[in-house]
């Protein structure tokens, strides 16, 4: 049996350095991003998660999701943002919720790298809906609240 296969019954493990990294898109991200793993679930589960690597001054687009997304930060400080609210720092250990449908963003700082591990559920198949490029003046924009 390979790494990634087991027994339909059993618990699934997928070995560490058994899945390729793959280059963020460009339609989804601005900057550097990696995603080292990126796992879906089989049907009937809706579940997926990413492990996603930002450089300096990386993030995502604005997107949204249909059945909200989890993120926990297990490396470097980031930010993120949802639309109208204030752009947030987040910090290892940190995890963040956001809410279904909300237009939100989320990256590393302009001088750190950040890690985080996505997870969330997919609606008719989608478990994101990608927009335009968060902005320069979006990304630095207003002052950051760390609490």
């Amino acid at each position: 049996m390979s790494a990634t296969e087991n027994n339909p019954d059993d618990m699934q493990v997928i070995r560490a350095g058994s899945t390729p990294a793959i280059k963020g898109p460009a339609d989804w991200f601005t900057g550097t991003v990696r995603i080292d793993k990126i796992f879906n679930a089989p049907e009937p589960s809706r579940i997926g998660m990413a492990v996603v690597n930002f450089e300096p001054g990386a993030r995502t687009n604005w997107h949204t999701h249909p059945l909200g997304q989890a993120l926990l930060v297990t490396d470097g400080v980031g930010w993120t943002q949802c639309e109208g609210g204030p752009r947030t720092e987040i910090r290892p250990g940190d995890i963040i919720y956001c809410n279904c449908g909300r237009r939100h963003w989320h990256g590393a700082t302009d001088t750190t790298y950040m890690q985080h591990v996505a997870v969330q559920e997919a609606l008719d198949g989608s478990p994101v809906t990608w927009m335009e490029p968060v902005t320069d003046e979006q990304y630095l924009g207003g002052p950051i609240k760390k609490d």
